[in-house]
């Protein structure tokens, strides 16, 4: 198992097209991803974020080589359009995980 957590960062004054983006397009392209076997997609709660919002798409795959491909591939095209959308509103920040143990 391989896991890819993908956090994106949107800004206070673009949260009401930020969430009807994540509703609608984000969760569409995660649906249609060939090499995910498992995700999450959430809204982040921090007491520590006071200028906008975090949500975070938490993708699983079966093994690091599926995981490769996806950033080598599809996590540049789902950055293009966001940024197409919103420019350079919306930080994103990856953080490859690799399971040490796991009770999934």
């Amino acid at each position: 198992m391989s896991v890819l957590s993908i956090t994106f960062h949107c800004p206070k004054n673009n949260l009401e097209e930020w969430t009807k983006y994540v509703d609608e397009e984000l969760f569409l392209m995660t649906e249609n991803l060939l090499d995910v076997n498992k995700y999450i997609l959430s809204e982040v709660q921090s007491d520590f974020i006071e200028e906008g919002k975090n949500y975070n798409l938490l993708l699983i795959f079966d093994d690091a080589e599926y995981r490769e491909d996806f950033i080598k591939s599809e996590l540049q095209n789902i950055a293009d359009r966001i940024e197409m959308k919103f420019g350079q509103d919306i930080m994103i920040f990856n953080t490859f995980l690799d399971p040490i143990k796991s009770k999934m």
